[in-house]
C-alpha cells in the first residue's frame, strides 16, 4: 500500500517502494510512480562517511507536492463541472414551482371573505413606492451620464448653485436642478427625522434584547431554575425523589380538522403517568368534516376500551374558535371536581412524566397560576423555513420566557403544553372569544389579578413547525394582529389594576408596545421603506452601523440558543426583515381593527411526528406503552400503508403561492440597490441586493414546502 501523501511530518521508513495514485475520473488511468532506489538517496558525509538523504530527498518531496497539487486541481475541476448541472437543476425546479404558482387573488388562500378594498390597500401603497423608485432610478441614471455625480454625504452644491445662478444648458438640467432643490429643502428633513426616530426605536429594542440575553446568561451562570416548594419523599432503594402530590387533573386536547395528527396527541396523553382515577381527558373536536369527526371519535372509543378515562366532545354551535371550544368544555358539571387543567394542541406529544414534572410546582404555592413547558420540534431540520423558525422560537423560550418567568413571574401563555390552576382561570374571568390570541388574553388578565407564572426550560413537549410559507405566514399574522387587539381592550384594565407601577410599565411598554408594536413597525419602516428611499434622497443618511453591524450583532444574540443554526445567521437576518411585511400588516390590522384582524386559520400540519411515534412503538417490540397493544400497532401500520398507496394513486397536485406584496418590495429594494451604485455606497448596496433577493425568493414561495 502506498504511503499517504499528506503525512509530511512522519518519517518515511519504506523507501524505494512504488507510489500508487488513483484518480476518481474514469478518463484518467492509474499511474505508478517508481520511487528512487536507496543508493540514489545516499549522499556521503565528508566528516563521518555516513550516507545522508539530501538533495534527492528534496527531489522526492517536490514530486510528491506536484502530484498533490494535481490531485487538488482535479478535485476542483470536478467540483466546477458539477456546478453547472446543480444550477440547471435549481433553475428548472424554480421554473416548475413558479409555473404552478397561484397569486393572492386566488380564493384558495382562506381570505375570500375579506374586504377587497382593505385587502389591496397595503399592496397599493407598496406599488406606489415601487413605481416611484423605478421612475427616480431612470431619472438619476440619465442625470449621472450627464455629469450630475452626487455622493451620499457630499452633495456638489456648486453644481446646483451654478445651475440656479447662471442658467442651465437645457431643460433636463433645469428639471434635475429643481428636483435636487426640492429633495434638499422639503424631502430630506422629514425623511431624516423619521430615520432618526426609527434608529432610536431600533436602539431601544436592541438594548431590551441585550438585557434579556444578559439575564439568560446570569440564569445559566448561577444555575437558577424553578424548584417545587413541596419537596418530596426520597425512595430508599433508588435514591430518587418521589412526589406524593397527585391532585385531580383535567387534560384538554382542542382540535379542528386535524386528521394528520390526532392519533399521536391522543396516544401521548393517554400514556401520561398519573393515577387513572385522578385524570380525565377531554378531546374537544371542532371539526366540520364528518370523516374527520368519525375518525377521532373511533380513536377515542378504542382508548376507552383500553381503559383510558377519556371523553369525546363535539360542539354543534362552533363559535369563538379555540377560546369558544375551551370555554364550552370548562362549563361541564364535572369540571368542578378537578383542581388543574393541562392543555395540549393536536400536534403536541407530552412525555409520560409531563404531569409529574409540572404539577408538583403547585404544591404549597397558592399564588402560582400557570406552569408552562418548552416546545421542541420534530421537523426543525426539514427545510430552511423550519430551521429559521427554530432559531426564532428557541430565543423566545430560552431567553424571553425563561428570563421573564424567573425575574417577574409573568410571560404570555403559549396556548398549549401548560398546566393551569382552574381557580386562576375562573378568577381571571375564564376564556374569552374577543381576540385571536385567547392564550395571551387569559395570561394578562390572570397576571392583573396577582397570579404568578413559572416557565420550565428543561421540560419539553414535542410538536411540529409549519413547513410551508403559506401556513407560517397565516400563523404569524394571527400571532401579531391578536396582541394589538388585546392591547386596545386591556389598556384601561392595566391602568386601573392594583399591581405595582413597575409591573404596569413592564406590561404596557415592554410586553405590548416594544415587543409587539415597535419591533414590526421599525423593522418594516427602517429596512423596507426608509433605506430604499435614502438611496433616492441621499441627503437623508442612514449610517452603515444601523444597516449592518447592530443587526448582525442582534442576529448573533438571537441565534445563541440554537448554536447548530450558526451557518444560517445571514439567511436568518434577511428572512426576519422579509417577515416584517406580514408582521407590520398584521399589527396595523389588529391595532385599527381592519379586515383580516379576526381571521383564524388552523395551521396546516404534516403529521411527521405521528409517523415517528408509530415507528418507534413498532421497533420497541414487546415493550409497549401502557394502554396499547401489538395488534393495534400492526393495524395502524397497515392503515398507514393503505393511506400511502391511496395517496400515491391520487398524486396530489402541489402548487406555489405567489405573494405580490413581497415581490413588489423585492423589485423596490433591487431598484434601490441599483441606485446605490451611483452613490458608491458599498454596505448599503450589498444589504439592499441580498435583501431584495430574499424578498424575491419568499415572494415566489421558494423557501418552504409547496401547498397541497
Amino acid at each position: 500500500m502506498a504511503p499517504p501523501l499528506f503525512n509530511w511530518g512522519v518519517k518515511d521508513t519504506h523507501r524505494g517502494t512504488p507510489v500508487v495514485v488513483k484518480m476518481e475520473n474514469p478518463n484518467w488511468s492509474m499511474v505508478e510512480l517508481e520511487g528512487p532506489e536507496e543508493e540514489d538517496l545516499l549522499v556521503p558525509d565528508s566528516s563521518s562517511g555516513v550516507a545522508r538523504n539530501k538533495g534527492k530527498g528534496r527531489g522526492k518531496n517536490a514530486k510528491q507536492l506536484t502530484w498533490v497539487l494535481l490531485l487538488k486541481a482535479h478535485r476542483a475541476a470536478g467540483c466546477l463541472t458539477s456546478l453547472a448541472p446543480a444550477l440547471w437543476g435549481l433553475v428548472s425546479a424554480v421554473k416548475r414551482r413558479v409555473a404552478a404558482g397561484k397569486t393572492d387573488a386566488d380564493t384558495d388562500g382562506g381570505r375570500e371573505n375579506e374586504n377587497p378594498a382593505v385587502k389591496t390597500r397595503f399592496y397599493s401603497c407598496i406599488k406606489v413606492f415601487l413605481w416611484l423608485s423605478v421612475s427616480l432610478l431612470c431619472f438619476e441614471v440619465a442625470a449621472y451620464f450627464r455629469g450630475w455625480h452626487f455622493g451620499a454625504a457630499s452633495l456638489q452644491w456648486e453644481h446646483l448653485l451654478w445651475a440656479r445662478a447662471f442658467g442651465v444648458k437645457d431643460f433636463f438640467d433645469w428639471l434635475y436642478a429643481r428636483w435636487v432643490f426640492v429633495r434638499v429643502e422639503y424631502l430630506a428633513p422629514p425623511l431624516q427625522f423619521l430615520t432618526n426616530a426609527c434608529i432610536v426605536l431600533f436602539l431601544i429594542q436592541s438594548l431590551d434584547r441585550l438585557v434579556l440575553c444578559l439575564g439568560c446568561f446570569w440564569i445559566r451562570f448561577k444555575k437558577i431554575k424553578p424548584v417545587p416548594k413541596g419537596g418530596g419523599v426520597v425512595d430508599l432503594e433508588s435514591g430518587e425523589k418521589r412526589f406524593g402530590f397527585f391532585p385531580m387533573v383535567l387534560v384538554q386536547i382542542p382540535m379542528c380538522n386535524e386528521k394528520e395528527v390526532y392519533q399521536q396527541s391522543i396516544a401521548a396523553v393517554c400514556n401520561l403517568d398519573w393515577p387513572k382515577g385522578k385524570l380525565l381527558i377531554q378531546v374537544l373536536d371542532d371539526s366540520d368534516d364528518p370523516t374527520t369527526q368519525l375518525l377521532i371519535k373511533e380513536e377515542v372509543q378504542q382508548w376507552q376500551q383500553e381503559g383510558a378515562n377519556i371523553l369525546y366532545r363535539h360542539r354543534v354551535i362552533r363559535d369563538g374558535y379555540k377560546a369558544g371550544n375551551l370555554k364550552s368544555a370548562m362549563n361541564c358539571s364535572y369540571v368542578k371536581d378537578y383542581e388543574f387543567v393541562a392543555i395540549f394542541d393536536a400536534d403536541f406529544q407530552p412525555t409520560p412524566d409531563f404531569l409529574k414534572k409540572t404539577v408538583p410546582h403547585f404544591e404549597d404555592n397558592d399564588e402560582l397560576g400557570l406552569v408552562q413547558a418548552r416546545w421542541s420540534f420534530v421537523n426543525k431540520d426539514e427545510n430552511l423555513l423550519t430551521r429559521l423558525q427554530n432559531v426564532n422560537l428557541s430565543f423566545h423560550f430560552e431567553v424571553e420566557q425563561q428570563v421573564n418567568g424567573i425575574f417577574i413571574n409573568f410571560f404570555g401563555f403559549n396556548g398549549t403544553a401548560g398546566v393551569w390552576r382552574i381557580k386562576a382561570l375562573e378568577d381571571a374571568g375564564g376564556w374569552l372569544e374577543r381576540t385571536t390570541v385567547e392564550d395571551m388574553d387569559i395570561a394578562v388578565r390572570a397576571h392583573l389579578h396577582g397570579w404568578k407564572f413559572i416557565f420550565l426550560n428543561d421540560v419539553e413537549c414535542q410538536c411540529e413547525l409549519p413547513e410551508s410559507y403559506e401556513a407560517y405566514r397565516k400563523q404569524q399574522h394571527r400571532w401579531h394582529s391578536g396582541p394589538m387587539q388585546l392591547f386596545r381592550l386591556c389598556l384601561p384594565d392595566i391602568i386601573r389594576s392594583k399591581i405595582s407601577v413597575w409591573k404596569k410599565f413592564n406590561m404596557i411598554f415592554l410586553f405590548f408596545l416594544l415587543r409587539k408594536l415597535i419591533l414590526p413597525f421599525y423593522s418594516f419602516t427602517l429596512f423596507c421603506i426608509i433605506l430604499p428611499m435614502t438611496m433616492f434622497v441621499p441627503e437623508a443618511e442612514l449610517p452603515a452601523w444601523v444597516v449592518c453591524y447592530i443587526p448582525a450583532a442582534m442576529s448573533f444574540l438571537n441565534i445563541l440558543p440554537a448554536p447548530k443554526a450558526f451557518p444560517f445567521i445571514v439567511p436568518y437576518l434577511l428572512f426576519e426583515n422579509t417577515m416584517s411585511v406580514t408582521k407590520f400588516n398584521a399589527m396595523i390590522s389588529g391595532l385599527f381593527q381592519l379586515g383580516s384582524a379576526y381571521e383564524w386559520v388552523v395551521t396546516k400540519k404534516s403529521g411527521r411526528s405521528s409517523e415517528g411515534d408509530l415507528v418507534s412503538l413498532i421497533e420497541k417490540g414487546p415493550k409497549h406503552q401502557r394502554g396499547s397493544s401489538a395488534p393495534d400497532l400492526e393495524e395502524m401500520k397497515e392503515e398507514l400503508r393503505r393511506q400511502a398507496q391511496k395517496n400515491a394513486s391520487k398524486k396530489k397536485r402541489k402548487h406555489n403561492r405567489i405573494y405580490m406584496k413581497e415581490l413588489a418590495l423585492a423589485f423596490l429594494l433591487l431598484t434601490a440597490s441599483a441606485r446605490s451604485l451611483l452613490s458608491a455606497q458599498g454596505i448599503h448596496f450589498y444589504f439592499l441586493l441580498f435583501q431584495g433577493i430574499s424578498f424575491l425568493l419568499v415572494g415566489l414561495d421558494l423557501i418552504g414546502e409547496q401547498v397541497d
